[in-house]
């Protein structure tokens, strides 16, 4: 295509999607390296669960159930809601979608809590409004009048995540209500990571129909690749997400291992217990190296890097050695990295790695 046609043709993009880069293709994933950039659970899935996906494939050929139906009974049952009060989706950022798309115009203003989910911001310029960033408070308390009054008091919608990602901190159930009780808005709060954490907000949906919580089986459930995740609110502000929904959204091997999670839910303690185990124990290992660690309620870790280096330097490092980890666009962590928590022979490999990147800067060190 020539480059008048191809000019011609991307002027006649939306106003807003002009304002996105075409995207590049990403290099295929090195399957050598140690993934712990992006909070994967990387254990297999229970017996049971697995059974379920592969006896999927066999009604291959069939749409996936309308509506999700099952699913949602299934989730409904298993939250102790009606079916009315649960939407399911394509992995829960596929019903963050859905929430900008219903709620904002262009010109609108919502409220995120700061550092957040980095994807946010590109939910807004697709809906042409305003994302407004209001920092946690000291000791990552909630900051209830700064999200109820002042520029946050036109916000449509406030969004925080409990557990937060990346901090991995929680706060209490009791200081969640206070801000639900207090606003007209709606809340939605994020509780990706809530089954590595002391409580939830569950039980304040039925109290309150400004409460929309977002899950997802990604992180705890060990099925990020198979997409599964769930809005649990008052059953209109649900139906009407329902009505803008792709159709089949899911597909048949998301529904038959979403309904067998939640028929098999205790299969994953054992789980559950390795993952809080090893955050603690690389923890511990990363304060005696010198590194200063958020005290975390997920399957990550935020760690302050020591001082000389930023995030940027150790990610370098590290995946040099096939290790990857992330880093943050936030301001404020630019000298920190987020490390999921895998299995013990790779957390065993990565606290092997930051030991020999230390030794190797203090020899240089020395020998200057």
């Amino acid at each position: 295509m020539s480059d008048a046609k191809l000019q011609s043709v991307l002027s006649s993009l939306s106003q807003v999607h002009r304002q996105l880069n075409s995207l590049p293709s990403n290099a295929a994933a090195d399957d050598e390296c140690i993934k712990l950039n992006t909070n994967e659970n990387p254990f297999a899935l229970p017996a049971p669960v697995l059974e379920s996906a592969v006896a999927a494939l066999e009604r291959q050929y069939l749409y996936p159930e309308d509506d999700n139906v099952s699913l949602r009974d299934a989730a409904a049952a298993s939250y102790n809601l009606s079916r009315d009060q649960v939407i399911a989706g394509n992995g829960s950022s596929e019903l963050l979608s859905l929430i900008y798309k219903a709620f904002l115009d262009p010109g609108d203003t919502l409220a995120m809590l700061s550092p957040g989910f980095a994807y946010n911001h590109k939910l807004a310029l697709l809906q042409g409004a305003r994302l407004l960033e209001i920092r946690w408070g000291e000791t990552c308390l909630l900051p209830i009048r700064k999200l109820l009054f002042g520029p946050a008091k036109e916000a449509k919608f406030i969004l925080l995540a409990n557990p937060n990602n990346p901090t991995g901190t929680f706060v209490p159930i009791a200081d969640i209500e206070s801000l639900v009780a207090q606003s007209d808005r709606l809340i939605v709060v994020d509780e990706a990571y809530v089954d590595f954490a002391p409580d939830s907000a569950l039980r304040l949906v039925d109290r309150y129909p400004n409460l929309l919580l977002l899950r997802t089986f990604s992180k705890s459930y060990a099925a990020a690749g198979i997409r599964i995740g769930f809005g649990l609110g008052h059953p209109e502000v649900i139906g009407r997400l329902r009505n803008i929904q792709n159709m089949f959204n899911m597909n048949v091997i998301g529904h038959a291992v979403g309904v067998s999670i939640l028929a098999h839910q205790t299969a994953y303690a054992e789980n559950h217990r390795h993952i809080q185990y090893e955050r603690v124990r690389v923890n511990f290992a990363l304060s005696q190296l010198g590194f200063s660690v958020t005290p975390s309620h997920t399957n990550f870790l935020l760690v302050r890097v020591p001082a000389g280096r930023d995030g940027a330097w150790w990610q370098t490092c590290l995946k040099r050695k096939k290790i990857l980890v992330a880093v943050l666009p936030d301001e404020g962590l630019e000298d920190c990295i987020r490390v999921s928590i895998g299995t013990k022979p790779q957390m065993d490999a990565f606290l092997a790695a930051v030991e020999d990147i230390l030794g190797s800067e203090t020899s240089q060190r020395s020998a200057v």
